[in-house]
């Protein structure tokens, strides 16, 4: 790494601007790629629950995306990545998101869940290429203009959820217009409000509440989506640059990330960051299966689950971006992660003893923007803070946050079918405290470790 930094230092100012422009033209087209692939997969998964409710297909295929996920990410991402490169493996890896759609023109259990399993071994590689090559840029751009790389590595991630999250709004903005009623049918007078929300559990009926969503609406939904799938892999393949990853600097086997994934669970730092992790799985498990059917679904009807998960979108994206300014500028990553922590506690206590109603509408969407913001504080900060404890063993750090974060996700899907929902918002409630309070833990031994590092070199004679 030694002989880049010095090409860096060789560069005149025309050589910087270019590669200036390089580095976040490759960051949007990234970012671009992920914004069509996952604006069809992320409504999708927000209506999977919801759509095929009859036979828990929903569920069930959800839940086999993340077990399949969690499995690859210790195997698959080495082996592709090693082969193909970063632009390669995130090609590759979008096809997979295309065939769970392709699944879904014809959910039965034969095609869902084959095609949800294929997701979930697509979803390791596709997700390790990405955030090592952010990080690379980030270190590399870093290097380049003299700037903190963990700054820029923060701001590269935020630049890319921004235009990632913004994927909810399309998504469910399209999700929203199809699915409308066509006619102003009556609506149920039952009291939603005691048997949706918290109150909602596994054996709770919703059908008779809500109409059903015809086959030929469905089929408009899947080829709008099936068409930015198709995008997403264009873009990537036309304009994204191929990019060495840093750290890599030999082949790798099949088993060396697995090796070297549980290796890295030797450091401290990294068990302490596993329960935080698997928040961050478990919040986005709670919005897309829970929220969406036990609250909005229940409640409102399925039309009504794109128009409020699109304020969702909104504020995600929008802090996805301001976020990394924001903690560069004036709150710092511990004040950031501490004000994301109670607006969720807050918003998880709510669920707890908020009875929804359609008289109380504003509810939803106020809920959901608050969670969006949460959503972008977890996903940003997180993600970054592997890149900055890490940077030098990018592969096994970013493994161990997907692998962890999928821990979430199936955990999240998994008990979806057995407990109420006032239990999976006590379990969130546990995780999301003992996984910033040991984030906090992190953050005194880095200082420590700073402090102690600036006394040892006052203390060495010049």
């Amino acid at each position: 790494m030694g002989s880049e930094e010095e090409n860096f230092l060789e560069l005149d100012e025309q050589e910087l601007q270019t590669f200036r422009r390089s580095s976040y033209k490759n960051l949007i087209v990234m970012s671009l790629g992920f914004l069509f692939l996952f604006t069809a997969f992320q409504a999708l998964q927000n209506l999977q629950s919801s759509i095929h409710d009859d036979k828990q297909m929903g569920w069930w295929s959800l839940c086999l995306i993340y077990l399949s996920l969690l499995i690859s990410c210790m195997f698959v991402p080495p082996l592709v990545i090693s082969k193909l490169g970063a632009k390669y493996t995130v090609m590759l890896s979008m096809v997979g998101y295309v065939l769970f759609t392709v699944a879904n023109f014809y959910p039965k259990r034969w095609t869902l869940f084959p095609a949800s399993i294929i997701l979930g071994f697509c979803g390791a590689p596709l997700w390790a290429a990405k955030c090592s090559y952010v990080t690379t840029k980030g270190i590399k751009y870093g290097k380049a203009t003299g700037k903190n790389e963990d700054n820029v590595i923060t701001n590269f991630f935020g630049l890319f959820f921004l235009i990632f999250q913004s994927g909810q709004i399309w998504g469910n903005l399209i999700s929203s217009q199809i699915l409308k009623p066509s006619d102003s049918s009556s609506n149920d007078t039952r009291d939603t409000g005691l048997i949706c929300g918290a109150n909602f559990c596994p054996s709770t009926n919703i059908s008779s509440i809500n109409q059903q969503t015809s086959d030929s609406t469905v089929t408009t939904l899947m080829l709008i989506y099936l068409g930015f799938g198709c995008l997403a892999i264009a873009v990537i393949f036309l304009f994204l640059d191929q990019e060495k990853i840093l750290g890599e600097t030999k082949k790798k086997g099949v088993c060396d990330l697995f090796i070297a994934t549980i290796k890295h669970l030797k450091n401290m730092k990294m068990l302490l960051l596993i329960p935080i992790t698997m928040f961050s799985g478990l919040e986005q498990g709670f919005v897309f299966g829970d929220f969406t059917r036990a609250f909005v679904t229940c409640t409102l009807g399925i039309e009504k689950v794109g128009l409020i998960m699109i304020c969702f979108g909104v504020v995600d994206a929008f802090f996805s971006l301001f976020l990394g300014k924001i903690v560069e500028w004036w709150t710092g990553r511990p004040i950031m992660m501490i004000s994301g922590a109670l607006v969720n506690l807050g918003l998880l206590i709510l669920f707890y003893v908020w009875h929804p109603r359609e008289s109380t509408v504003y509810v939803f969407y106020i809920g959901a923007a608050l969670w969006g913001f949460c959503d972008a504080v977890w996903q940003t900060q997180v993600n970054a803070f592997y890149g900055v404890l890490f940077p030098t063993n990018q592969e096994a750090a970013f493994s161990n946050y997907r692998l962890w974060e999928s821990v979430g996700f199936v955990i999240a899907f998994a008990y979806g079918n057995y407990i109420c929902i006032s239990t999976k918002i006590q379990i969130l409630i546990c995780f999301l405290i003992l996984g910033v309070a040991l984030y906090g833990v992190i953050e005194f031994k880095r200082k420590n470790e700073t402090e102690t590092y600036d006394t040892h070199m006052e203390n060495i004679p010049s």
